[in-house]
């Protein structure tokens, strides 16, 4: 066990302090205690201050200087070896210590501290000597700073009322020009007062003839109205007496029908020998794939509105689709909204593709399906079924457009059907030689 020079039974270690130790006592006291951290090794070390053994000096006062005052406090042999390394850094003001006349010119924190380690005869006065140094100190220092900041309070107050006096100039004088633009403004608030009168009185005015011709507006409507259901009846019996004349037209071609299908046939079976004798090769590509517009996976179509037509018997459409080289062109949109509207539109193109390509299928006729595309949001990814065609039109064209622009681009005599309601789409590609079918008639083949 190693033993202080200036301990022994007969020193200051019997001592007691008989109140807390000074704040700034104890600050120079774990420095202390740092510092000589450095002189011992582990196995010196109290087991509560051996994980703080390779902390920097700074760390160990930061982060263990609790640990290390209540060490000195209750280890005599950690704080013995503490003053050994205390007294090799500081000899001469250890030796004085030990003379009981420690250096008049040394801090009393710094004197008390080394006391407190080193325990020599008389230390506990030295500790509360150098503590009521301290709080002498502090209270001179806080009456000096109390000095201090009543000085600069004299000074802000000073400040504050020449600030006071000016501002009070200068609201006075705000006072008086605001008092002045006051009296201006009532003067002006009198004269519009006297302005929104005289437009009340005008808009009063013009409210009653606003009135009276809103009366004679509503007469010229009603008028109107009763003259445009006139034309609508009218219309209506026109558009029944026309039907009632196709009828009849249809029922009395019947006969004429069959020559031309006999001729038809006979023409048919003349082409098959013709192609058969020049060996015409198979073609490759279609008219329709000539055409520009918008492949699937694109654009998303737009829907358009459906115009019935009359209905027919589906048969016609197989009698059309038998015809060699026939080429049937669905308006997609047009069917769907007409046979199933209530489904969503992606649901409606793959209901009605599916059953294209049965009908493609048992037919061996050329099917494209066109859908409007006029405003597309985003692409549609759709893998077209086994053979038919799937085209949208491009922006700005409508599908009706697509619709004449593929019936244009066949050969004049090839058979090419349109399934759509839309009469302007019958009406436009009846005039350019192909055959209109109603939508009716082709979800009733489909079904």
């Amino acid at each position: 066990m190693v033993e202080s020079s200036g301990g022994g039974p007969g020193d200051g270690a019997a001592e007691v302090l008989d109140r807390p130790l000074p704040e700034g006592v104890r600050k120079r006291v774990v420095q202390i205690v740092s510092d000589g951290f450095g002189g011992l090794t582990v196995g010196e070390l109290p087991a509560q201050l051996r994980q703080y053994a390779r902390f920097t000096p700074t760390r160990r006062v930061k982060f263990a200087g609790n640990a290390m005052a209540a060490a000195v406090e209750s280890d005599t042999l950690f704080r013995q070896r503490i003053g050994e390394r205390f007294r090799e850094a500081h000899p001469e003001l250890a030796g004085a210590l030990d003379t009981g006349a420690p250096p008049p010119a040394a801090d009393p924190l710094d004197v008390a501290a080394a006391a407190y380690v080193l325990r020599p005869t008389g230390w506990v006065k030295l500790v509360a000597a150098a503590g009521e140094e301290a709080l002498r100190a502090d209270a001179e220092r806080a009456d000096e700073e109390s000095r201090a900041e009543l000085e600069r309070l004299r000074e802000q107050l000073a400040e504050a009322r020449g600030h006071t006096k000016a501002e009070t100039e200068r609201l006075r004088a705000e006072l008086e020009s605001a008092k002045k633009e006051a009296d201006s403004m009532h003067r002006k608030l009198r004269a519009a007062v006297s302005d929104v009168k005289r437009g009340e009185a005008a808009l009063r005015k013009l409210h009653a003839e606003m009135e009276t011709v809103r009366t004679d507006s509503h007469a010229q409507v009603s008028a109107a109205e009763s003259e445009t259901r006139r034309l609508k009846a009218r219309l209506g019996e026109a558009e029944a007496a026309l039907e009632a004349t196709r009828r009849a037209a249809r029922e009395g071609r019947s006969v004429e029908d069959m020559r031309v299908r006999l001729l038809l046939d006979t023409v048919l079976d003349a082409a098959q020998g013709l192609r058969r004798e020049l060996a015409l090769p198979p073609v490759s590509v279609r008219p329709a794939e000539t055409v520009d517009a918008v492949e699937p996976g694109r654009m998303t179509p737009k829907d358009i509105a459906a115009r019935a037509l009359s209905e027919n018997d589906p048969a016609i459409l197989d009698q059309l689709l038998a015809l060699p080289q026939a080429h049937l062109v669905v308006d997609g949109y047009n069917v769907t909204k007409t046979g199933y509207p209530q489904m969503p539109l992606e649901k409606q193109r793959l209901r009605l593709l599916g059953q294209l390509s049965q009908l493609a299928a048992q037919t061996g006729a050329e099917v494209t399906c066109v859908f409007d595309g006029a405003e597309l949001a985003a692409p549609v990814l759709l893998a077209p079924p086994r053979g038919v065609r799937v085209l949208f039109s491009k922006p700005g064209v409508t599908a009706d457009e697509l619709i004449r622009q593929l019936v244009r681009a066949e050969p004049p005599g090839r058979p090419v059907i349109v399934a759509s309601t839309d009469r302007e789409v019958a009406d436009g590609i009846a005039k350019a030689g192909a055959r209109p079918v109603a939508s009716a008639v082709l979800l009733k083949r489909l079904s």
